[in-house]
């Protein structure tokens, strides 16, 4: 729930106040909007096939799971409808100008920047958690060393935000030389990560070196003042917390495969003793991996925010409010996480490709699972920046035309930003109702997932991001993390810790959802500008 609201917010603040760069890039370069100088209505009616093709392709895709690209499901659409209505010459597949000037505009730098966008977060994020692997995790005592690059990391992630904002990323003017850009930038990251090791590291020193079961979140302001705290005393019999085992569940190669061979001389005892051995063969088939008959590891109960229905008429009070908790909390009482263990065709061996990921100190993992909440808020941030101003963009066009009957030009068109905020509560509601879809894919379902790999992950997805809408590419976010994910996932093992089916799964509906959202636009534009029809003569 708290990862829910924080999403949300960060989600709506990066799409209000950055998203205006990109969504001009959508709106303005990818068809040539003069071509409908005469009839700007046509353009409007275009806007809306491409809205309705990549809506109706992005619900059908999420409701089977598919992780598929708002950025390539809008721009299939616009292609589309383009191609339709004034043919493929009026798409703009190249930029202009000469050399460099070429790939630099039109939908090529589109389909470079799809192509380049996972390997450049794969390697930033591989970046990341290679100097994390070998400067703490691999150390002899990496709980200290992870003392020294948290505040760090806290600092980059502040200064990132702080660039995202400051190099021109929103409808707002920076009155600030590059000198002054620079500075602000490397300021607010120092003073962020200043703080961090003022107020936050004297708390988790309590907590993780000292074990002090007493301390909550709400006495990290404290500070300093947590080091003049006496011993700490033992705990009561019964208590329950600490530290969370962030690898509760999955079991190093050694373990499964000792539990397998386990599990397997179990069933052969049993038969044996039944005088069933002549049916071994079929028997044992029950022995594969991931199922009942093993000892699986033990899963935590979600608990659930909605509850059983209470009986009565749907007019009766308490329906009726189970039926707002219904609409409302669905999506987010799913069971996610256990859900990623469920093995179909594309999970494949889960239990196997994690034991193949090495297990890190568990102390140490936890000092960075508060930098992980600190790089998923970037994340959300910049994929607001990102893939709201996608999505929106010929939505804005619409609302240009129809408001002023006039064509939006190109750098000096504008986004309104309640159009902005539209979005960003739209990919709101999408998260709580329609989200856990996708979360349960792009989750351990992949490659084992821990603190360290997840900031690393997320942070050199964010990096991508930032890159990408300051040179106005709309790159896919789905495309960055998935990249950083299998990044992150070759370095902590082998190319056996990453779900190859899965990655295969993702990399098709990308290639398909581009050509399918076109044909699903241009088919919708092309029944109704040669659809008969009827007027009264003049």
């Amino acid at each position: 729930m708290q990862a829910m609201f924080g999403a949300s917010i960060m989600e709506f603040s990066g799409s209000l106040g950055v998203g205006a760069r990109v969504a001009d890039t959508i709106r303005t370069k990818v068809v040539d909007t003069t071509l409908f100088a005469e009839e700007p209505g046509m353009l409007m009616l275009g806007m809306v096939c491409a809205v309705v093709a990549s809506a109706t392709y992005l619900t059908i895709a999420t409701r089977f799971g598919l992780p598929v690209s708002t950025t390539h499901s809008i721009m299939g659409g616009v292609i589309g409808m383009g191609v339709a209505a004034v043919g493929a010459d009026g798409v703009q597949w190249v930029g202009s100008g000469s050399g460099t000037g070429k790939i630099n505009g039109g939908v090529i730098q589109v389909f470079l920047a799809w192509i380049i966008a996972p390997g450049l977060a794969g390697a930033f994020g591989s970046i990341i958690f290679l100097i994390t692997k070998y400067g703490v995790m691999l150390r002899e005592n990496p709980v200290w060393r992870a003392f020294l690059f948290v505040p760090f990391y806290f600092a980059l992630t502040a200064a990132l935000l702080v660039m995202l904002l400051l190099w021109k990323g929103g409808n707002y003017t920076i009155n600030l030389t590059n000198a002054e850009i620079a500075g602000t930038i490397v300021g607010v990251g120092a003073g962020w990560g200043l703080l961090v090791a003022f107020f936050l590291m004297p708390w988790l020193y309590r907590v993780v070196i000292l074990d002090d079961w007493q301390l909550r979140w709400w006495h990290i302001p404290l500070g300093p003042l947590l080091l003049r705290r006496g011993e700490v005393p033992p705990r009561p019999e019964g208590y329950e917390g600490g530290i969370q085992d962030y690898y509760e569940g999955h079991l190093t190669m050694e373990e499964l495969e000792a539990r397998r061979a386990g599990a397997s001389s179990v069933v052969s005892n049993d038969l044996e003793a039944k005088g069933a051995v002549s049916s071994n063969a079929a028997v044992l088939t029950d022995s594969r991996p991931n199922s009942t008959i093993h000892d699986a590891p033990a899963q935590r109960k979600k608990k659930s925010l909605v509850g059983e229905k209470p009986e009565g008429p749907i007019y009766q009070g308490d329906v009726l409010f189970w039926w707002f908790k219904f609409l409302l909390f669905r999506g987010v009482d799913q069971d996610v996480v256990n859900a990623q263990s469920r093995r179909d065709g594309l999970t494949g061996d889960v239990e196997k490709i994690h034991a193949h990921a090495a297990h890190y100190d568990n102390k140490a993992e936890y000092m960075y699972s508060f930098l992980q909440v600190m790089t998923a808020a970037t994340a959300s941030f910049t994929h607001g920046a990102n893939d709201i101003a996608n999505a929106i963009g010929p939505y804005a066009t619409i609302y240009q035309i129809w408001s002023s009957g006039q064509l939006p030009v190109k750098n000096k068109a504008e986004v309104p930003t309640w159009i902005l905020a539209f979005g960003g509560v739209a990919l709101v509601i999408g998260l709580w109702t329609y989200g856990y879809n996708i979360m349960r894919n792009l989750g351990n379902r992949i490659t084992l997932h821990s603190p360290s790999r997840g900031f690393s992950m997320e942070l050199g997805s964010a990096i991508t991001v930032i890159l990408a809408t300051r040179l106005k590419l709309p790159v896919s976010t789905t495309q960055c993390i998935t990249g950083a994910t299998v990044g992150v996932g070759l370095c902590s093992g082998t190319y056996k810790t990453i779900n190859w089916r899965m990655v295969a799964w993702i990399y098709g509906g990308w290639i398909i959802t581009l050509p399918v959202a076109g044909i699903l636009s241009g088919c919708l534009m092309g029944i109704i500008i040669n659809a008969p029809r009827w007027g009264m003569s003049t």
